[in-house]
Formats: structure tokens, C-alpha cells, sequence
């Protein structure tokens, strides 16, 4: 079956308990019809960078999923009509990463990207100021 990787944003006036609660509930749609979740995480709540429906901000939920593509549309479906959520992001993955997600781990734990400096010419902007 494929796997898919979702993320769901949940209405910033909501409980944590009701917000885990909205993954539990997508969780068990995908179930029933013949799919099943490989694991979740609960991001908490975070800033948005715009507001949707009024809300500034909002509880994310991240889960990855091994199930068919008419059971991901259901799900899809129902968390559109559901009043409590307020996005869906689903994407089809070749294979689910091992360990947390990049959101769940510590600052410390990510991998280096580097200096500025090795990023290209559009970070540099040593040469611009010199022709000046």
C-alpha cells in the first residue's frame, strides 16, 4: 500500500486532549477502511504565518499513515466538513523516516546546515558593497 505522511492544524481554542483527540478520531477512519497509522506526534501549538478563519494560531498533529488512496480521501473528506480543522496536508512518500520528525527534535539534534557563507552567491553580499 502507499504510505502518506499528514499534517493537520486544529482550531487554537481547542484543548490539548481534544486535539489529540481529532488524530485518534482520523486515525480510526483510516482504519476502518483499510489502512493504519504507523505513528503520530503531537507538535502542540505554533504560530501561523497568516491567519486562517481568524486564528493566528493553531494545534498541529503530524501522522504517517500506510494505507490505500480511497481510505486517505475519506479521511481528507470528513476533516473538511470537521468544524475543529482547519487544514489538511497530505503527502505520498516512498518510505517513512525513521525516529521524530524534524519538528519533535531538540535544536542540538538537527543536522548542521552549514555557514552562511557555503549557502551561494545569493547569501554573499560581500561583492556587492565592494563595486559600490
Amino acid at each position: 500500500m502507499p504510505l502518506y505522511e499528514h499534517v493537520l492544524i486544529a482550531r487554537q481554542d481547542l484543548s490539548n486532549a481534544q486535539a489529540e483527540g481529532l488524530v485518534e478520531h482520523f486515525s480510526t477512519v483510516l482504519a476502518d477502511n483499510g489502512g493504519k497509522v504507523v505513528g503520530t506526534e503531537y507538535w502542540g501549538v505554533k504560530t501561523m504565518a497568516y491567519k486562517i478563519n481568524k486564528n493566528r494560531k493553531g494545534h498541529y498533529a503530524f501522522f504517517r499513515t500506510d494505507a490505500p488512496s480511497a481510505a486517505v480521501q475519506e479521511m481528507e473528506r470528513l476533516a473538511r466538513l470537521h468544524d475543529d480543522v482547519m487544514r489538511v496536508l497530505t503527502v505520498k512518500v516512498d518510505a517513512h523516516d525513521e525516529g521524530v520528525s524534524i519538528q519533535m527534535q531538540k535544536r542540538e539534534e538537527r543536522e548542521d546546515r552549514g555557514s552562511r557563507d557555503d549557502r551561494g552567491p545569493r547569501g554573499d553580499r560581500g561583492d556587492r558593497r565592494e563595486r559600490r
